[in-house]
């Protein structure tokens, strides 16, 4: 985008900012056996007395070789949220400033406009599930910061259509935040590849899914070094612990494990599928490029009370706009899918 200048997006309380300066930001190990007493540690090694590096070097230095990106163009966060947050933080001025969001979508976009104060101006997805390219850019005013994308889309499952999302990077002044957590288990090139073509493009990937390490809280945020130089500003200074950092790292250099298990978990899709369309209460399957899969039922609340009986838990999405009656079924192993589809046949 032509004419794009990130600095004039951030509040001016974070531009003047000088950001806290830790210990372990004023040196970096070359390797030499140091003795460290800058940090107030306690000098007894147990494998976590000292504190992380602050910077995540050895992961980032991992991730950028297999994303095809610069160090410099990652930051890492305690999962998506508080990387998201951290985006709010720098960019939106408190009661001045408005996100758009595009629901039914991943709802904490909305909580976190609420904790820090930020008008959210919301478009709903078409009939399709497609953002609605035209409304989306007649609501946004000098004031809108941040747009929010999720593809594939959490609950719908689908990918959105690549020239809307193009047209909304070319048209949008500010800066467009799209959330690929289940990039993964979909057969659409990552938005990771346009990172130079778009300045005002930021793509969030996470380690809760396809790499099995939601408990550990791993978030990546992928954007230019101008506006990753931004938020490592006012990030935490240890945000991500050190117990994180390694077993991040064990799990990103076994790459072909977690390939295996994506494809795992994509056969076990297409098997519940399948088993969901022969159900006479399920009246339409949406298509899914994530691990899950979002169902139309004669009646959720009932279903999902039946499931529940049956120690089942899946999610009632019939609050959400545009899916009345929905249920969203996450792809388990293969002996929970087999439970669950044989107790979804007996249901009545």
């Amino acid at each position: 985008m032509e004419g794009f200048f990130v600095n004039k997006l951030v509040r001016e309380s974070v531009s003047k900012l000088q950001p806290y300066s830790s210990a372990r930001d004023e040196y970096v190990s070359d390797g030499s056996e140091m003795v460290f007493l800058d940090a107030n540690e306690n000098p007894f090694d147990n494998g976590v007395n000292r504190y992380p590096d602050p910077y995540q070097r050895s992961l980032k230095s991992l991730l950028a070789e297999q994303k095809g990106v610069s160090e410099n163009q990652i930051l890492l966060g305690n999962g998506s949220d508080e990387i998201l947050d951290l985006i709010y933080r720098a960019f939106c001025e408190p009661n001045q400033d408005n996100i758009i969001t595009l629901p039914p979508t991943y709802g904490m976009y909305k909580v976190l406009a609420g904790i820090n104060a930020v008008e959210n101006k919301e478009v709903l997805l078409t009939a399709y599930f497609e953002p609605n390219v035209d409304k989306i850019l007649n609501v946004v005013d000098d004031n809108s910061k941040l747009l929010f994308i999720c593809s594939p889309n959490n609950p719908t499952g689908n990918s959105f259509k690549k020239d809307g999302i193009e047209k909304l990077l070319k048209s949008f002044k500010g800066l467009v935040v799209i959330d690929e957590a289940y990039i993964d288990f979909s057969k659409d090139e990552s938005w990771l590849s346009q990172l130079d073509n778009y300045p005002n493009l930021i793509v969030t990937q996470t380690l809760s899914k396809a790499y099995g390490l939601a408990g550990i809280r791993l978030g990546i945020c992928y954007a230019s070094e101008e506006i990753i130089r931004i938020l490592n500003k006012i990030k935490p200074p240890y945000n991500v612990n050190q117990l994180t950092q390694q077993r991040a790292l064990q799990r990103v250099l076994n790459q072909d494990l977690v390939n295996q298990e994506v494809q795992s978990i994509l056969n076990e899709r297409t098997e519940l599928i399948k088993a969901l369309d022969s159900l006479e209460f399920v009246s339409t399957l949406y298509p899914t490029d994530a691990n899950f899969v979002l169902a139309k039922v004669d009646d959720a609340n009932k279903r999902y009370q039946q499931l529940l009986k049956k120690q089942v838990v899946v999610r009632n999405r019939s609050t959400q706009p545009l899916c009345e009656n929905t249920l969203r079924f996450t792809v388990g192993t293969p002996e929970e899918n087999k439970k669950l589809i044989a107790i979804l046949k007996e249901l009545n």
